[in-house]
């Protein structure tokens, strides 16, 4: 991993939320440099990059470009998903706070590489500060020719709408976005078809994270190969490290891709109040898998890093939890969630998550019996992998991990009484079957 030290999404400059502070450090210049390449070299720049998704799925955006077809008899669209709505996730807030005009740079950016005339940004409703800082930025790029009709004097135009959802976690997965932007219920989709060759109002659509589309001006100015050898090589770039629980300095810190998680938590978020142990870490949101206190010597925080050890990258969304936690609560709480959240659409994902919980507060309340462990898991298993959308998965997978890292927990607090099996019909329902 090569060592960096630069700040590229949220460097320390004040001000840098306005136009003119904006461009007083260069920005807009990678919108100038693109406008005078060829659409495809762009693609192409950010393909060689390596630049991975920072929505979680970490897929190549520059391959992800290229399913956008260059020639259409429809409109082309970019959906940029600030929906962010997963627990301990708030990365994209602080580029919308501290730094709108590199997000918006980059959509336009983007928008010209694949020839689209229109750019929505999904923003959850509760962003209600952020979405009136992001507007005034967009409202001031207007201004300046940076987005619209011929901008730059050029003949490519594009306009940028903001679109505030109604506080739903199911809009995060990006056809459920698209159904919710069109006006609908949001139901995720069966794929196929995806949404390059059927997106918005059935329109090839580019769906990419406020961060990804913030590193493509960076990869513009300064060049895929000086870009790709910051971080980890299969996953290049700083990351935005969102960083709660127990921590003395809780907050987002960018970082290149690979760090320590060691690192992230003791070198930049202050290590545990009162020194206490590590119970447990969840490393990329609260769909992710756990990893025990134990575990995270030596781990990196990068996509294929974390897969080696049984867990993902998510959206950098690192939970501490000391070694006074009950893990337990913490689950449940997590599992009332994802209950709360489902759409309801598929029949694993609407009744598991269900059971999960109620199993969850039984074990909570002193309720819980032995073979409810196993009861958990299987419902847990038969979540995964069986709904349309990822939202079941991330429902089943924190489950699973703790049930596998803190089964004695489990155990401890299981009801030393086994319930009775056997169901005794109330009196009067006895009386009535004769």
């Amino acid at each position: 991993m090569t060592e960096f030290s630069e700040k590229l999404i949220l460097p320390d400059i004040p001000n840098l939320h306005t136009i003119d502070v904006y461009e007083q450090h260069g920005g807009y210049g990678a919108l100038r440099k693109a406008l005078a390449m060829q659409p495809d070299a762009v693609t192409d720049e950010v393909k060689k990059s390596n630049l991975r998704g920072r929505g979680g799925a970490c897929f190549p955006t520059g391959l992800k470009w290229t399913f956008m077809p260059k020639q259409s008899t429809k409109p082309k669209y970019i959906c940029a998903n600030g929906d962010e709505s997963e627990p301990g996730t708030f990365k994209d807030r602080q580029i919308f706070e501290f730094n709108p005009h590199l997000f918006i740079e980059g959509s336009v950016i983007a928008a010209y590489a694949m020839g689209v005339k229109t750019v929505y940004v999904y923003v959850r409703g509760e962003y209600a500060k952020w979405i009136k800082v992001l507007q005034k930025a967009i409202d001031d790029a207007y201004a300046k020719r940076y987005i619209g009709q011929n901008i730059l004097g050029t003949t490519f135009s594009t306009d940028v709408y903001i679109y505030r959802g109604a506080g739903a976690y199911i809009c995060g997965e990006e056809s459920a976005l698209m159904n919710s932007l069109e006006g609908d219920r949001g139901y995720p989709r069966v794929k196929p078809p995806f949404p390059a060759q059927y997106g918005l109002w059935g329109c090839p659509t580019t769906i990419n994270n406020i961060e990804t589309l913030s590193n493509v001006p960076v990869i513009i100015n300064h060049g895929w190969e000086w870009y790709s050898k910051i971080g980890a090589p299969k996953q290049p770039g700083t990351l935005l490290y969102g960083i709660s629980g127990h921590v003395n300095k809780p907050g987002v810190y960018e970082l290149p891709s690979g760090a320590l998680l060691t690192d992230v938590i003791y070198k930049y978020a202050g290590g545990v109040p009162g020194n206490k142990k590590i119970k447990a870490v969840i490393p990329g949101g609260s769909s992710t898998m756990w990893l025990r206190g134990e575990e995270i010597e030596g781990v990196r925080m990068d996509a294929d890093s974390l897969k080696a050890v049984g867990t993902s990258i998510g959206t950098g969304g690192v939970i501490v939890m000391d070694e006074d936690t009950d893990v337990l609560k913490v689950l449940a709480r997590i599992a009332h969630f994802y209950h709360h959240e489902s759409c309801g659409q598929c029949t694993p994902c609407r009744e598991g998550c269900g059971w999960m919980e109620k199993i969850l507060k039984r074990f909570v309340a002193g309720e819980g019996r032995i073979e409810d462990i196993d009861l958990l898991l299987d419902v847990a298993n038969n979540i995964e992998g069986n709904t349309i959308c990822a939202l079941g998965d991330a429902a089943a997978w924190p489950v699973q991990s703790v049930i596998k890292k803190f089964r004695e927990e489990f155990e401890r607090r299981a009801r030393k009484t086994p319930a009775p099996d056997v169901y005794v019909p109330p009196p009067h329902l006895v009386r009535l079957n004769g």
